[in-house]
């Protein structure tokens, strides 16, 4: 196919809501020897874009300004070293910015192939949940096959990709969601046992459920007043990682539990980190998560789809914390 010199984007003109995301005309992106150029086809959508648009999450010098972390599509330019993918090759790529386009560069390393059961919306949901969850629970956090495992916010893209990775790999799944139906969701999905947080002291709950031990490892994006609960939630030697701060990055905090228990606490973001790490983190899931996804035991949850150019609407809707799963951009029409 010919690629245009210019293509249709979503831009965020200056830090606000939603109302500040809109249509552009920029350059198609220039690809460097290690990069593919691809067709997009769909773009995820994510809280770290929603922290972007209202200035809150700076972006990397080196990336593209236009929001966007995740997308698929066809690769339709190659540069001159790589070696994994070829024009026309279908792919779901973790991008660093500019996924809201009609074009995005990828680094090669960062794309893996579409599964043949994903249609390329769900595709387009699995890089940035799936290489969080993975980076974070399984190669920070070490979960293994027994233990117990505690995600907040079960119903949406990270919760609804941990309760299933989780289960995948043998673990009793506790998660938190904000009603009972959400609650009947996560259940379905398969969590063993999911909390309305409003109904009730979830964290009595959790030692409730587990007869008083604790979780044996927790991913929190909550953060704020969750903090302390969550570390009266943990089992002896258990790991609690924090990768967001819905409610606020600042707590006090009681920290003999940290050495009664012997806890470890991690955190960490995705996108600041270099290009051979985000490769490494591509590798393990292309070797321990590809396979779920071409089974059918996990998938990407899918909540609904906007035009590329209705991303506020896409905006609006992931702040009301309604959906229940990924929300997907596809190419707006004409």
């Amino acid at each position: 196919m010919t690629i245009p010199e210019t293509m249709r984007a979503i831009a965020i003109d200056e830090p606000g809501g939603p109302e500040v995301l809109i249509p552009v005309t920029e350059p198609v992106p220039g690809i460097g020897g290690n990069d593919v150029l691809v067709r997009v086809m769909a773009a995820g959508v994510n809280r770290p874009d929603v922290l972007q648009r209202q200035g809150l999450y700076p972006v990397p010098p080196d990336a593209s300004q236009l929001p966007g972390l995740e997308i698929a599509g066809e690769v339709v330019a190659t540069g001159e070293s790589v070696s994994r993918w070829s024009v026309g090759d279908s792919v779901m790529a973790l991008t660093h910015g500019g996924g809201y386009a009609e074009y995005c560069r990828v680094d090669e390393g960062h794309c893996l192939p579409v599964p043949p059961k994903l249609s390329l919306i769900e595709a387009a949901a699995v890089p940035e949940t799936f290489f969080t969850v993975w980076y974070n629970v399984f190669m920070r956090c070490r979960l293994a096959e027994g233990e117990t495992f505690l995600v907040h916010g079960g119903s949406s893209g990270i919760g609804t990709t941990a309760i299933q990775l989780a289960k995948a790999h043998g673990c009793t799944v506790i998660t938190t969601a904000g009603t009972n139906d959400k609650c009947r969701f996560c259940e379905d999905l398969g969590a063993d046992k999911a909390i309305n947080y409003k109904a009730g002291d979830w964290q009595e709950a959790v030692m409730d459920y587990t007869d008083g031990r604790g979780v044996d490892v927790l991913l929190d994006m909550v953060a704020g007043p969750y903090m302390q609960k969550n570390l009266d939630s943990m089992a002896l030697e258990g790991r609690y990682a924090i990768i967001a701060f819905l409610q606020g990055p600042v707590a006090e905090l009681n920290m003999r539990v940290v050495l009664g228990r012997r806890l470890t606490i991690t955190g960490s973001t995705l996108r600041p980190q270099s290009v051979a790490d985000k490769s490494r983190i591509a590798d393990e899931v292309r070797e321990n998560v590809l396979p779920l996804l071409e089974s059918g035991e996990v998938r990407p949850i899918i909540d609904s789809t906007f035009s590329l150019n209705d991303a506020a609407a896409a905006h609006e809707l992931m702040e009301s914390s309604q959906h229940k799963g990924k929300i997907v951009l596809v190419p707006a029409k004409g």
